[in-house]
């Protein structure tokens, strides 16, 4: 499977960048593409805990000197609500107080500015090995098995065959179980795009899933439609 196909299917490590300094960020967003990453940059500490808190990350890249919350503060606000997130600091503080400190607040690594892109990446993928929920690691919810490796899909042992971007909506709604998604969620996440409420591009693609997912075939249905909000995934 190739890059951009992975890309679409949403099977690789999702990085949130919140840098302050435009030319850095767009740059680590740039060349962590070129490394086949989906990036998102934000440009200060509010904007960061709130994604963190709203999406689903493999991994944050964080600045300490940034506007409205600094690095501390977001690892004070991240760290207990993400206890799995990898979080590696950037900071051009050099007392070793501020690199310990960043530890101690829940920080997984520290770099110093000026980096070597080389280096930072070799740490990029050192802290996504311990990253358990990973893309790539099969995903269950009751009967229901996606193992994204061998982009193989199955219900009671019997293959579903999807779309890329079917598997894609699956793969996301799985990763939510039991949690409500709205389709400014999986919009966001499946295609890439903001919202638009004058399509019905994502209710679409629910029924096609829901039509294999769900087939009566199989013991009950698991896609529920959340009234007004979005979609959840559950075996109960």
């Amino acid at each position: 499977m190739n890059t951009e196909v992975q890309r679409q299917n949403n099977l690789i490590p999702q990085v949130l960048v919140a840098e302050d300094d435009v030319p850095l960020g767009n740059f680590l967003r740039r060349h962590l593409e070129s490394e086949s990453y989906n990036v998102k940059l934000v440009q200060d500490g509010e904007l960061a805990a709130e994604a963190v808190t709203r999406d689903k990350y493999h991994l944050l890249i964080l600045d300490l000197n940034m506007p409205k919350m600094d690095g501390l503060a977001v690892l004070h606000h991240v760290r207990p609500k993400q206890p799995q997130l990898p979080i590696l600091v950037l900071t051009a503080r050099t007392q070793v107080e501020d690199r310990v400190l960043s530890l101690d607040s829940g920080a997984d690594d520290c770099m110093l500015k000026p980096f070597s892109f080389s280096e930072l990446t070799a740490r990029v993928r050192a802290l996504l090995r311990r990253n358990p929920y990973l893309p790539g690691n099969p995903l269950q919810v009751g009967d229901l098995i996606l193992d994204s490796r061998e982009y193989r899909v199955e219900r009671a042992g019997k293959r579903i065959n999807l779309s890329a971007k079917e598997f894609a909506l699956l793969e996301y709604l799985m990763r939510n179980a039991h949690q409500t998604v709205t389709r400014a969620m999986i919009m966001e996440h499946v295609w890439n795009m903001p919202f638009d409420n004058s399509t019905n591009l994502v209710d679409v693609y629910v029924k096609y899933v829901r039509d294999k997912v769900d087939n009566p075939e199989f013991s009950a249905p698991m896609i529920r439609t959340v009234r007004g909000v979005g979609y959840v995934i559950s075996d109960n």
